[in-house]
């Protein structure tokens, strides 16, 4: 039996709430973008979980209208998901080398400014993209989601409440996380926090191993 709900019982509050629930379930698995949220919270501020999202909704837009034109075959080949893969391995190890070299000069004070919106939504594309189960959640579980919003009454309007919904557990999420980091900032010292960015920099370099070995066994070498 389908874990999913029959297309045609389904309206569009049904399609929200069983997206965002689909959503949230991946959401809050630890993953590269937890860490780096963590990070940029602590620096920046509440915004920095949204502007994380941000980068991440605009990429999973992209992604979405290219599974509608049919690209989900493509990422299910092992040699691309191993290219995703081996590729996001190099650039969770970039991130999180960019991350320990900073770590002695780091100082709340010195960062509790302004947020740089750049940082935020920038990483959240790049680890998504690092990810090789992002998009091979996205070509499986994400296009049988796919598939049955656009077969629900709503048509085409069933896709953007599909996406609206899935987002949105990622933002509250996120936001939920940016919220307890950095209300708690006034009870963390400079030590604790280059304490916390170097776990968070360890958690990107262990991900880096993770994706690396997935990337070989794809490309045939295990």
């Amino acid at each position: 039996m389908s874990p999913l709900p029959d297309a045609a019982s389904l309206g569009a509050w049904s399609l929200l709430v069983t997206s965002f629930v689909i959503g949230l379930s991946g959401a809050v698995m630890p993953g590269p973008v937890l860490a780096v949220t963590v990070t940029h919270a602590a620096r920046q501020g509440v915004m920095a979980g949204p502007l994380v999202v941000l980068g991440h909704a605009i990429l999973e837009a992209a992604l979405l209208a290219a599974l509608v034109l049919g690209l989900a075959p493509v990422l299910t080949q092992p040699t691309v998901a191993g290219i995703i893969g081996g590729v996001g391995a190099l650039i969770l190890v970039w991130l999180a080398w960019g991350m320990f070299k900073a770590l002695p000069g780091l100082s709340l004070e010195l960062e509790q400014g302004k947020t740089r919106a750049a940082g935020p939504v920038r990483d959240g594309i790049l680890l998504s993209l690092a990810n090789p189960y992002w998009s091979l959640w996205w070509a499986t579980v994400g296009l049988s989601l796919t598939a049955l919003a656009l077969e629900t009454p709503l048509g085409w309007w069933g896709l953007v409440v599909f996406y609206l919904g899935h987002i949105s557990a990622d933002f509250v999420w996120y936001l939920f996380v940016s919220l307890v980091v950095a209300k708690g900032r006034r009870f963390i010292n400079d030590k604790a926090y280059r304490g916390l960015v170097g776990v968070c920099a360890g958690f990107l370099f262990f991900f880096a191993i993770y994706f690396g070995w997935f990337a070989w066994e794809q490309l045939g070498g295990a």
